[in-house]
């Protein structure tokens, strides 16, 4: 469910007019719903309500300061995995014993600021980093709480560039070696073994590789309590799908959370969650103008001005979202490609996409664009990042704005050589 709807003929973001905010800042831009993000963090949190789980937001889904206010608000923690999410995370309000820290690399600095922040837990990924976390923690004499990843090796995810769970993916403990790790991490000074943690994919529409891959880390538990290895914590990460469109209907977190209560209730352990694309999906959206209607030899292309550094999804993953006309007037309907300005033949945000026939200077939506949009942008083509709005009932706030393109290479250095 979203907060984005027509009202004769126009469409509107909860009671902004989407036409009156593109008239006002220009296009392309993000419009996020204030009222959609707390409906599913509470739908999510109500799922798990009786069982004294920590929802940790995904912040790399979508990281604005704004949005993680919001999600903070409704008690929710957060997943990070960059010291830079890290700080986010912190900047919003979110309580260092609600954030987890995810991803494969995590530097020295970025241990040592998990630590300053005594955040919840750290999740390891690999036996150097599980060194590495030892070594900074034995030093500064405190116990580092963690729990090791692992890798159940089940395929599982909507393409193969988000899935995450496979012995072939470069995430996680191989199965075959998480005793002995266990074991190990038990023994060193620097570390407090507090749990398991589990991750196979995104965008996953279908609960069995959700529940083979639980079922698997229940026998895992029970092993390493047999092993001596206390574990009160179970990291079950997220994936849960979105509909983007074309007649998807994902698991609702009631499903999920039931066949999650069945496989895990006889563990006894504190769960752990780390939606994003279900809390921030369909919260979002990306407002564009139409440049010009091309008409090719074998195609239609409607050109906009969003570009695939704007919204990298279709480009990088083949991803469906789909397209509304702001104006939704009495129209035929034609098949378009929709297409941006970039200069890659992947800046491509649909193939034979059939819509309403739209002429130059007219309004366009593309739907789901609330994660793993803005969070994704660059200034590939030195394109200005675009901004970001969020609405609640008739108020709007710009979130991010969008930069000068003086303000776009203020970083930037030449050598006195060349002056």
């Amino acid at each position: 469910m979203h907060h984005f709807q027509y009202r004769d003929g126009y469409l509107f973001a909860e009671d902004v007019d989407i036409t009156a905010l593109a008239d006002e800042i220009g296009t392309p831009f993000y419009v996020y719903s204030e009222a959609t993000l707390r409906r599913h963090i509470r739908v999510f949190q109500k799922a798990f309500a009786s069982s004294n789980a920590l929802v940790a937001y995904a912040v790399k889904a979508n990281s604005n300061l704004a949005v993680l206010k919001v999600l903070a608000s409704e008690g929710a923690g957060a997943d990070v995995v960059s010291g830079g999410e890290l700080q986010r995370a912190l900047k919003a309000g979110v309580a260092p014993e609600k954030i987890v820290f995810s991803g494969v690399a995590k530097t020295a600095d970025e241990i040592n600021a998990a630590l300053d922040a005594g955040i919840y837990q750290l999740n390891v990924e690999s036996e150097p980093e599980l060194e590495r976390i030892a070594q900074i923690a034995q030093a500064r004499g405190i116990a580092a709480p963690i729990a090791l990843r692992v890798n159940p090796d089940i395929a599982a995810g909507g393409h193969e560039k988000i899935s995450t769970g496979k012995s072939e993916d470069k995430f996680g403990i191989a199965w075959s070696d998480a005793r002995a790790l266990y074991a190990k991490a038990g023994a060193m000074p620097g570390i407090s073994v507090k749990g398991v943690d589990v991750h196979i994919g995104s965008q996953i529409a279908d609960l069995a590789p959700f529940e083979a891959a639980f079922q698997k880390v229940t026998t895992l538990i029970a092993d390493l309590r047999a092993d001596g290895c206390a574990i009160e914590r179970l990291d079950l990460g997220g994936g849960l799908g979105i509909s983007y469109g074309e007649g998807e209907a994902p698991p609702h977190p009631d499903a999920y959370a039931r066949m999650i209560r069945r496989v895990t209730e006889p563990l006894d352990v504190r769960l752990i969650f780390e939606p994003g694309r279900m809390i921030a999906g369909n919260a979002g959206i990306l407002v564009s103008r139409v440049i010009y209607v091309k008409v090719g030899e074998k195609r239609r292309f409607l050109i906009i001005d969003a570009g695939m550094n704007d919204l990298m999804r279709p480009a990088l993953y083949d991803a469906w979202h789909d397209i509304w006309p702001v104006a939704n007037r009495d129209a035929p309907t034609t098949i378009y490609d929709v297409v941006g300005p970039v200069c890659e033949s992947s800046d491509c945000f649909a193939k034979e996409r059939t819509l309403p026939e739209l002429r130059d200077g007219d309004l366009i939506a593309i739907m789901s664009a609330g994660a793993y949009g803005a969070s994704q942008t660059s200034e590939y083509n030195s394109r200005p990042l675009i901004p970001e709005v969020l609405v609640s009932g008739d108020a709007h706030a710009i979130i991010r704005k969008r930069p000068s393109f003086d303000e776009m290479i203020a970083g930037e250095v030449t050598p006195a050589w060349l002056d």
